[in-house]
């Protein structure tokens, strides 16, 4: 990452998201009143006076516990402390000096960043100068009191934060794939995270629902000059595993599954992880649902395929009953992988520029009607009982992300949903559009509105 970073550390629930989200000027990290409610390491964007930099949320550390997370959670905080140009210790000026506090300071002193210590939860101006001074007694200088809440006090330790920060060129914005990873708890969806970056970038455990809030990943992979591929930027989005609602109590995990909702929607392309040993479960229908409902590019992938016992006839068994179970999605590619081993993990990027490609593809007008004139030819449109016969006038795309295509009929009635599925499996067989959803609008018009409106789309094509 071409930023400069800061890490946020403290020990549990004394507002370190809090404090983030005011930094970054967001309200992307989960906060609620719970300790250990942050887990993986998390970047959110930040800039100050003429500085941008990256600012980096950890769990809470606690030195003397090795239950549950904890060790896992002191390994992210540490990462995130060998990476950071500078660091930010949050304490509580509510509850005062803990021994916790004290624990993480004698760590944090021992360490090469520069530590700035940010007393937080001083709403009041006045006594937040008191609540700090106790906090002189940690060595690490002098104690800024904030409120994360409202916002007091930030400005003067942002002032003194970007001192230490080195300045950075201003680099050239490359596009950015965005693909969210999604799936049930504890199909690997983290694994597979940190396979395709080539570190733990985020707590693997075998305890269902560890990953909380939706955690970006920013990966740049080469071009080949010899075939004219370019190098691609992906921004990789781990999600928190999704249960039927009916087993989300109100808390982390119902905040962890609204952010996985809303990275489908703020990605191009979903990674649909599914468990290999489990197989496709209703959860997993009702996830492919919501993909094709906000009408997301994806690429279902079958992990943990190293688990499974397998002879030559396997893939092919488990390919046909995933498909059979996701048939609303079926223009999705199947990939089955193992995150463990590292097994095909590589060609997911080759899907994901495959469906990417065909999420923003946008076809000729001209081209869309041979399809038409092929497909009616070969199939005529169905006719009702009173003798009527639909007829399609023209085609046109109206819009990509995903491929959206009118169909201009004289009644939209005439078209049952058989006739429908038949012209949109035209359209897939003879223009692909591989790992995408297609929309088929169908519209009625007059036959003397055809003739202008069809030598306007023509036109607008050519332009």
């Amino acid at each position: 990452m071409p930023l400069p970073i800061v890490a946020v550390i403290g020990r549990p629930n004394v507002g370190k998201s809090t404090l983030v989200n005011r930094l970054a000027g967001v309200t992307d990290a989960i906060v609620h009143d719970e300790p250990g409610v942050t887990r993986d390491r998390t970047y959110r964007s930040a800039f100050w006076q003429d500085r941008e930099f990256l600012v980096v949320d950890t769990g809470g550390l606690v030195f003397d516990d090795d239950t549950e997370f904890l060790p896992l959670i002191r390994e992210q905080a540490m990462a995130a402390l060998a990476e950071a140009s500078a660091a930010i210790f949050v304490v509580d000026g509510q509850e005062g000096l803990a021994v916790a506090d004290e624990a993480i300071a004698e760590w944090l002193r021992q360490q090469s960043v520069p530590v700035l210590l940010a007393v937080n939860k001083c709403e009041s101006p006045q006594q937040g100068l008191i609540q700090a001074a106790e906090f002189w007694e940690l060595g690490l200088g002098e104690p800024y009191p904030v409120s994360g809440i409202h916002g007091g006090g930030t400005g003067e330790l942002l002032d003194e934060l970007i001192s230490y920060l080195p300045t950075v060129d201003a680099l050239p914005e490359t596009p950015e794939i965005k693909v969210a990873i999604v799936g049930r708890p504890n199909v690997g969806k983290s694994s597979l995270l940190n396979a395709l970056t080539g570190e733990n970038r985020s707590i693997v455990s075998p305890i269902s629902g560890t990953t909380r809030d939706a955690i970006d990943m920013v990966v740049k992979r080469a071009g080949n000059s010899e075939n004219g591929d370019e190098a691609k930027t992906y921004r990789l989005i781990d999600t928190a595993g999704i249960r039927k609602k009916k087993n989300v109590e109100y808390g982390p995990e119902f905040f962890g599954i609204n952010r996985a909702f809303k990275a489908i929607r703020r990605s191009d392309i979903v990674l649909l992880v599914i468990d290999a040993i489990d197989g496709v479960t209703e959860q997993d229908q009702k996830l492919a649902g919501r993909i094709a409902e906000e009408g997301r590019a994806a690429v279902i992938v079958v992990n943990k395929w190293d688990a499974v016992d397998k002879d030559s006839y396997t893939i092919y068994e488990h390919e046909k009953l995933v498909k059979d179970r996701l048939s609303f999605i079926d223009w999705a590619e199947m990939i089955f992988t193992s995150a463990i081993t590292g097994k095909r993990v590589e060609k997911i990027l080759d899907l994901v520029d495959t469906a990417f490609e065909q999420h923003q593809r946008r076809v000729p007008t001209a081209v869309i009607n041979e399809v038409l004139q092929d497909a009616v030819s070969w199939h005529s449109p169905p006719t009702s009982r009173s003798g009527r016969q639909g007829k399609i006038y023209y085609g046109t795309q109206v819009k990509s992300q995903p491929p959206t295509i009118a169909l201009f009929v004289n009644d939209p009635t005439r078209f049952n949903d058989n006739y429908r599925r038949y012209v949109e499996r035209q359209f897939r067989q003879q223009l692909g559009f591989t790992g995408t959803p297609l929309r088929l609008l169908w519209r009625g018009k007059k036959v003397r509105e055809v003739g202008d409106a069809h030598i306007s789309a023509n036109r607008a094509t050519r332009v």
